[in-house]
């Protein structure tokens, strides 16, 4: 039987460069669950990582079972920046900005847009976009430099990316819809009213809002904080806002759950 291995290994190095490294067996688990386009995954250990898909994912355990090749340790630590702990990885193909564009703006969203402002860490970015999943937002925008499908970004977002609609715009370019930015002078959250089809906008970690994004703002709106705590994590203050909102929708469809 012809080894399918190198086979896998060339289809790899043709994609690399245009395609989205999924790092690990959670990534590939939620890019193939979300409907991402994976021409090629491989494992180390190939029947160990279905066994981890029937324990975790048995959701997915056949669509693995079809995609995955096994390849040695020393291939599959060519392929990689970093070899995760489950030594799995593949290649995806990012969703099109056209598509992703009209999913921000279409009108009568079913859940917030979330956006930072200017973000400067890269894992930061990854946890908001895995947070925003789990929450059901329609997207997640990033303004300024940060590429929000750089290979870390999408690593600290377990290959959620594809369960939102992910993208980088300027401020000028925000989908429409009531704008919240938050800001520790802004009004108690606890009292404000968060519309589905809002759009929530959070500062970078070093230097907050931008006074563009200011200015766009409708409302400002603060997270409770005791006296003295200078700020939240930006994953912390996404989640929070995100919770805030969902306790006035009530539970998830079922269909909607990650």
């Amino acid at each position: 039987m012809t080894d399918p291995a190198p086979g896998a290994v060339r289809v790899w190095h043709r994609l690399s460069g245009t395609s989205v490294l999924l790092d690990g067996f959670h990534a590939l688990k939620h890019a193939v669950r979300f409907g991402a386009e994976v021409p090629v995954a491989v494992a180390v250990d190939r029947k160990a990582a279905l066994a981890l898909a029937e324990e975790l994912a048995p959701d997915v355990r056949d669509a693995l079972d079809a995609l995955l090749t096994e390849v040695t340790e020393v291939e599959y630590a060519a392929l990689v920046p970093r070899p995760h702990p489950t030594a799995v990885a593949a290649l995806a193909v990012r969703p099109s900005r056209e598509a992703n564009l009209a999913t921000l703006a279409r009108a009568g969203r079913p859940a917030p847009v979330v956006v930072l402002d200017d973000p400067r860490h890269l894992g930061n970015a990854g946890a908001v976009i895995r947070l925003a999943a789990g929450f059901g937002a329609t997207g997640v925008v990033t303004t300024g430099t940060l590429d929000p499908w750089h290979p870390t970004v999408v690593r600290g977002g377990a290959g959620l990316h594809f369960a939102t609609a992910v993208e980088r715009l300027t401020v000028a370019e925000l989908p429409p819809g009531p704008l919240f930015a938050l800001d520790p002078e802004g009004d108690d959250i606890r009292g404000v009213e968060i519309p589905d089809d809002a759009v929530l906008a959070f500062g970078s970690e070093r230097s907050g809002l931008s006074a563009g994004l200011r200015a766009r703002a409708d409302r400002s709106v603060a997270l409770p904080m005791r006296p003295q705590v200078s700020s939240y994590n930006l994953a912390t203050s996404v989640a929070m806002t995100l919770y805030h909102w969902s306790l006035a929708r009530g539970a998830l469809p079922a269909q909607d759950r990650p």
